[in-house]
Protein backbone atom coordinates (compact mmCIF):
# COMPACT_ATOMS: atom_id res chain seq x y z
CA UNK A 1 0.00 0.00 0.00
CA UNK A 2 2.68 2.52 1.20
CA UNK A 3 4.77 1.83 -2.47
CA UNK A 4 1.21 2.35 -4.51
CA UNK A 5 0.92 5.87 -2.68
CA UNK A 6 4.13 6.82 -4.97
CA UNK A 7 2.16 7.31 -8.59
CA UNK A 8 4.82 9.66 -9.50
CA UNK A 9 6.21 7.36 -12.46
CA UNK A 10 2.56 6.23 -13.32
CA UNK A 11 1.26 9.85 -13.66
CA UNK A 12 3.87 11.24 -15.64
CA UNK A 13 3.96 8.22 -17.95
CA UNK A 14 0.30 8.83 -18.13
CA UNK A 15 0.29 12.52 -18.47
CA UNK A 16 2.94 11.84 -22.02
CA UNK A 17 0.46 9.11 -22.75
CA UNK A 18 -2.42 11.97 -22.99
CA UNK A 19 0.28 14.30 -25.17
CA UNK A 20 0.57 11.54 -27.83
CA UNK A 21 -2.82 11.03 -28.03
CA UNK A 22 -3.41 14.93 -28.13
CA UNK A 23 -0.83 14.70 -30.81
CA UNK A 24 -2.87 12.01 -32.72
CA UNK A 25 -5.81 13.74 -32.38
CA UNK A 26 -4.32 16.65 -34.74
CA UNK A 27 -2.62 14.08 -37.07
CA UNK A 28 -6.21 13.00 -37.84
CA UNK A 29 -8.02 16.10 -37.89
CA UNK A 30 -10.15 14.55 -34.69
CA UNK A 31 -11.23 11.94 -33.37
CA UNK A 32 -14.37 11.56 -33.77
CA UNK A 33 -13.26 13.75 -37.02
CA UNK A 34 -13.55 17.92 -36.72
CA UNK A 35 -15.71 19.76 -38.56
CA UNK A 36 -14.57 20.96 -42.07
CA UNK A 37 -13.68 25.14 -42.39
CA UNK A 38 -16.33 27.49 -43.80
CA UNK A 39 -14.05 29.69 -45.65
CA UNK A 40 -10.56 27.96 -46.33
CA UNK A 41 -7.21 30.17 -46.58
CA UNK A 42 -5.53 29.51 -49.58
CA UNK A 43 -2.39 29.75 -47.75
CA UNK A 44 -3.46 27.02 -45.40
CA UNK A 45 -0.73 24.08 -46.56
CA UNK A 46 -2.23 20.88 -46.78
CA UNK A 47 -5.42 21.88 -45.47
CA UNK A 48 -5.26 20.55 -41.93
CA UNK A 49 -7.62 22.08 -39.84
CA UNK A 50 -6.32 23.82 -36.64
CA UNK A 51 -2.51 24.21 -38.17
CA UNK A 52 -2.54 27.18 -39.59
CA UNK A 53 0.81 27.74 -37.86
CA UNK A 54 1.22 25.06 -35.26
CA UNK A 55 1.46 26.79 -32.53
CA UNK A 56 -1.71 25.43 -31.10
CA UNK A 57 -0.40 21.57 -31.79
CA UNK A 58 3.36 22.58 -29.72
CA UNK A 59 1.38 24.39 -27.18
CA UNK A 60 0.31 21.59 -26.21
CA UNK A 61 2.41 20.57 -22.98
CA UNK A 62 2.17 17.91 -19.79
CA UNK A 63 1.74 18.10 -16.55
CA UNK A 64 1.97 15.96 -13.68
CA UNK A 65 2.03 16.18 -9.55
CA UNK A 66 1.83 13.52 -7.13
CA UNK A 67 -1.92 12.72 -7.19
CA UNK A 68 -3.10 13.98 -10.72
CA UNK A 69 -1.77 14.46 -14.68
CA UNK A 70 -2.77 15.89 -18.02
CA UNK A 71 -2.32 18.30 -20.75
CA UNK A 72 -2.91 21.94 -21.73
CA UNK A 73 -2.50 24.78 -23.70
CA UNK A 74 -1.43 28.92 -22.54
CA UNK A 75 -2.50 30.05 -25.75
CA UNK A 76 -5.88 32.70 -25.49
CA UNK A 77 -7.50 30.85 -28.78
CA UNK A 78 -6.78 27.31 -27.20
CA UNK A 79 -10.26 26.88 -24.78
CA UNK A 80 -12.71 28.47 -27.78
CA UNK A 81 -10.94 25.42 -30.52
CA UNK A 82 -11.35 22.95 -27.66
CA UNK A 83 -14.89 23.65 -26.41
CA UNK A 84 -16.13 26.02 -29.49
CA UNK A 85 -18.17 29.59 -28.78
CA UNK A 86 -18.80 32.68 -29.88
CA UNK A 87 -16.28 35.44 -30.71
CA UNK A 88 -17.36 38.36 -29.95
CA UNK A 89 -17.87 41.37 -32.72
CA UNK A 90 -14.52 43.63 -33.29
CA UNK A 91 -13.07 45.75 -36.20
CA UNK A 92 -10.45 44.60 -37.97
CA UNK A 93 -7.22 47.40 -39.25
CA UNK A 94 -4.42 46.06 -41.23
CA UNK A 95 -1.06 45.49 -38.96
CA UNK A 96 1.12 46.61 -42.25
CA UNK A 97 0.28 48.87 -45.45
CA UNK A 98 -2.61 50.74 -45.46
CA UNK A 99 -5.64 48.33 -46.48
CA UNK A 100 -7.35 45.07 -46.03
CA UNK A 101 -8.51 43.19 -48.74
CA UNK A 102 -12.04 41.92 -47.93
CA UNK A 103 -14.31 40.21 -50.25
CA UNK A 104 -11.97 41.48 -53.35
CA UNK A 105 -12.38 45.19 -52.21
CA UNK A 106 -9.98 47.03 -49.99
CA UNK A 107 -10.59 48.74 -47.19
CA UNK A 108 -9.00 50.80 -44.20
CA UNK A 109 -10.56 48.81 -41.50
CA UNK A 110 -13.71 46.05 -41.67
CA UNK A 111 -16.61 45.68 -38.85
CA UNK A 112 -16.73 41.97 -38.10
CA UNK A 113 -20.08 41.02 -36.66
CA UNK A 114 -18.03 37.65 -34.55
CA UNK A 115 -18.28 34.15 -35.89
CA UNK A 116 -19.43 30.94 -34.21
CA UNK A 117 -16.60 28.55 -33.81
CA UNK A 118 -17.67 25.02 -33.36
CA UNK A 119 -15.81 22.95 -31.19
CA UNK A 120 -12.83 21.08 -32.44
CA UNK A 121 -11.63 18.94 -29.21
CA UNK A 122 -7.76 18.59 -29.87
CA UNK A 123 -6.92 17.41 -25.96
CA UNK A 124 -8.57 13.89 -25.37
CA UNK A 125 -10.68 14.76 -22.90
CA UNK A 126 -13.23 16.87 -20.90
CA UNK A 127 -13.14 17.05 -17.35
CA UNK A 128 -12.65 13.97 -16.03
CA UNK A 129 -13.29 11.89 -19.03
CA UNK A 130 -10.79 10.60 -21.50
CA UNK A 131 -11.57 9.54 -25.06
CA UNK A 132 -11.75 6.10 -25.44
CA UNK A 133 -7.87 6.27 -27.07
CA UNK A 134 -6.48 7.38 -24.31
CA UNK A 135 -8.98 6.13 -21.48
CA UNK A 136 -7.79 2.69 -22.72
CA UNK A 137 -3.44 3.89 -22.70
CA UNK A 138 -3.59 5.39 -19.34
CA UNK A 139 -5.02 2.47 -17.98
CA UNK A 140 -2.34 -0.13 -19.30
CA UNK A 141 0.58 2.58 -17.86
CA UNK A 142 -0.92 2.61 -14.59
CA UNK A 143 -1.94 -1.10 -14.28
CA UNK A 144 1.45 -2.15 -15.57
CA UNK A 145 2.72 0.49 -12.98
CA UNK A 146 0.82 -0.69 -10.33
CA UNK A 147 1.96 -4.59 -11.34
CA UNK A 148 5.97 -3.84 -11.04
CA UNK A 149 5.36 -3.00 -7.46
CA UNK A 150 4.85 -6.26 -6.94
CA UNK A 151 3.68 -7.95 -3.59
Amino acid sequence: GRRAAYMDPALRGGAMEVLAQSEANFAAQGRPRWMGLKHPPERRRGGMILQDTGRLAASVTPFHSGTEAGVGSNLPYAAIHQFGGTTRAHRIVPKKGKALKFGGKYRRAVNHPGAKIPARPYLPGVGDRLQPEAERAVIGIVSQYLASLGG
